[in-house]
């Protein structure tokens, strides 16, 4: 019977695992390195011990009511896009209300996790810390790691012939970037166009002499801001989206998010063509020459970058690496380490499916279509129960099948994200916490309008099974209230309200998806293959 935890990390994580593990009636205690909670959210200027944090001007690309605890909203009068201070913030709020902070031992670093000898039977965990120079040695019965993917900066050198050989100007890490004043009047080369290169890029063109931006592969720019200016989020990641894209053909889906993302620009004039959620300013920095993109960096000279294309730019001051991170779990014993190569060798993301107990979970080590933080909380909720015993896991077997059977082809390699309503329904199910939209629209018709055609709010998984919260319906009824409130700062007159018609035309249209998903799962048409679809 699991009772003690150590929990490694507090960040969002860490605070997700000790909120769960006390719903369970488990004994969390959480070991946290510096000294406070946050994570990499808590900003610093300083890089003190490694330790990662945001820049400066970073803001959240997910919004509020898609990235929350599943029982504690954000306050209304936030904005939806959070910057890193309100964020944390919220975490503080979200630890004080559930008493959290008493089961963290800050500025403790944990130097080792081992299996007990007699771990083949009590799946017990020895935990070595260490305190101000003090060590100490535990005894736990699971544990679970939140450290997170942001863990080691990748910086892939060898892949840029010259870099570290011949340039004479600088280069970092996006990890050392923490606000762009020291780039001021210099020739930048921003390598990477993800979510971070994208926005760096966008920040340095205000005070750099020139921003070039390399992106070896195509790229979609997606705003923040959706239509009639609601978070693009809430309008796209509903069940209803996801549902149109198991039931129709990936090639008909695929045009129409080509229209979707193209009809604010056309990409290929730009040299873009995959998801990049956040860069909105990043097409007019390209008009207006402030950022100018290029192709995957063949070479660097003493002082130019040479591309794929032929071209060449001159007089670089500094390269700037958002190449991502690489994690590793040092502290882990190499026996349990070289049970996953990656995230892809764990049962949905979390067990090590060889060990001969499951008391230890990976929790956080997951890149979604939509928030980590709902994902990570969801995943706390479900290995909680585990460790409580209203969860079981199946046979070693079984779970070796599902990793192999989900483990992506060489080709699927470049995108790692998980569809964020699959995954976390996944997770749901698993933890016998998935809302019925069938059982809603006999019981509750207005919720289940809610929740099949509104946004997939974490709210959702806390209407049934065990964690279930009186608030919940409450909250997913009034999310769009909370996500206007902070712009209603000077009121004007709007009589075009459409909500009563709308409403009527989602209930017209529930039954009909519904019952078009269950014919076609049985009786589907010539040539079409049914994906892992929906459960209603």
């Amino acid at each position: 019977m699991v009772r003690r935890v150590a929990v490694i990390g507090a960040g969002v994580g860490g605070l997700a695992s000790i909120k769960c593990c006390l719903d369970e009636g488990l004994e969390p205690t959480c070991f946290e390195r510096s000294e406070d909670i946050g994570g990499l959210w808590r900003y610093t200027d300083s890089m003190d011990g490694g330790r990662i944090s945001v820049y400066r001007s970073v803001i959240t690309n997910t919004s509020k009511e898609m990235s929350c605890f599943s029982d504690f909203p954000c306050p209304e009068d936030f904005p939806s896009y959070l910057p890193h201070g309100l964020l944390l913030e919220y975490f503080r709020m979200y630890s004080r209300h559930f008493d959290l902070l008493r089961h963290i031992r800050f500025r403790t670093t944990v130097l080792s996790v081992r299996k007990r000898p007699d771990f083949t039977t009590s799946g017990q965990w020895e935990v070595v810390t260490e305190t101000n120079s003090i060590r100490e040695v535990h005894v736990f019965d699971a544990v679970m790691v939140c450290t997170g993917h942001f863990q080691e900066p990748y910086l892939p050198l060898a892949f840029f012939p010259g870099i570290d050989t011949h340039f004479k100007g600088q280069y970092l890490h996006s990890q050392e970037y923490k606000d762009a004043e020291a780039f001021r009047g210099k020739r930048v080369l921003v390598v990477g166009i993800g979510n971070t290169g994208g926005d760096l890029s966008v920040e340095l063109s205000r005070v750099a002499a020139k921003v070039f931006l390399s992106a070896r592969s195509n790229t979609w720019v997606i705003s923040r801001v959706s239509d009639h200016g609601f978070p693009f989020d809430m309008v796209n990641t509903t069940r209803f989206n996801h549902f149109l894209d198991w039931f129709l053909p990936s090639a008909i889906t695929k045009r129409i998010r080509f229209r979707k993302f193209n009809s604010r620009f056309n990409h290929a004039n730009y040299g873009l063509a995959k998801p990049l959620e956040g860069n909105s300013e990043l097409p007019f920095c390209l008009l207006s020459g402030t950022v100018v993109l290029k192709p995957k960096v063949r070479k660097f000279t003493e002082s130019s970058a040479v591309f794929e294309d032929g071209t060449t730019e001159e007089n670089i001051d500094v390269v700037l690496f958002a190449t991502g991170y690489s994690f590793s779990f040092a502290f882990l014993e190499e026996s349990v380490r070289s049970l996953f190569d990656d995230n892809r060798s764990l049962y949905k993301r979390i067990f090590p499916p060889q060990l001969e107990k499951p008391t230890l979970a990976i929790i956080g080590l997951v890149q979604l279509t939509g928030s980590v933080m709902v994902g990570t909380e969801m995943q706390a909720r479900w290995v909680t129960g585990i460790f409580a015993g209203w969860n079981k896991l199946p046979p070693t077997s079984k779970m070796m099948a599902d990793v192999l059977k989900k483990k992506p082809n060489p080709s699927e390699r470049e995108n790692l994200k998980l569809s964020f309503i699959s995954y976390t329904d996944e997770i749901a199910s698993c933890a016998g916490i998935k809302p019925s939209v069938l059982r809603l629209l006999l019981t509750d018709p207005r919720l289940a309008l809610a929740i099949f055609f509104g946004p997939c709010t974490p709210y959702q998984y806390r209407l049934v099974g065990r964690g279930k919260w009186s608030g919940a319906r409450d909250a997913i009824l009034t999310q769009w209230q909370r996500t206007l409130k902070p712009l209603r700062t000077r009121v004007v007159d709007d009589s075009s309200d459409g909500s009563d018609g709308w409403c009527w035309l989602c209930l017209l249209a529930l039954p009909v998806a519904l019952t078009a998903g269950f014919l076609l799962s049985r009786h589907p048409w010539p040539g079409w293959s049914p994906r892992a679809g929906p459960q209603l």
